[in-house]
């Protein structure tokens, strides 16, 4: 494994196991409100500056819930590297990447100066957690 320590290691899985737990349990939350709130179509508005608050909230909910689904995603992503040895290696250069910013962003698959250029190329940062 590159230049994290194993004690470092041993730090990050923890913080990830009690992140993972607080976004599932985030997920389901959402999952069963959305499933309790009627259809859009089934839902009493009183006017149409009130319909668009709460489309709007429902968006927002929505961007919410993948984000949070995504962020999951990449600590199962991240849990893999540290199984095959390979977390702390950057995707694009193959260096290490800095324990200080895998202290900081524990998912983190690139160095910084592989993030920025990536995020130069594509002209925005995609994900917050690469």
């Amino acid at each position: 494994m590159p230049a994290v320590t194993q004690s470092q290691v041993h730090e990050i899985e923890e913080r990830l196991a009690h992140r993972e737990a607080e976004l599932r349990t985030r997920v389901r939350e959402a999952k069963e409100a959305q499933a309790e709130r009627p259809g859009a179509s089934g839902t009493h508005v009183e006017d149409l500056a009130e319909e668009g608050e709460q489309r709007f909230r429902n968006g927002i909910e929505h961007v919410e819930l993948m984000r949070d689904q995504e962020e999951l995603t990449d600590i199962v992503a991240t849990r893999e590297r540290i199984a095959d040895g390979s977390y702390g290696e950057c995707i694009d250069c193959g260096q290490d990447i800095a324990p200080q910013r895998l202290q900081a962003q524990p998912t983190a698959t690139r160095c910084l100066i592989c993030q920025g250029a990536y995020e130069k190329k594509h002209g925005t940062t995609l994900r917050y957690t690469t």
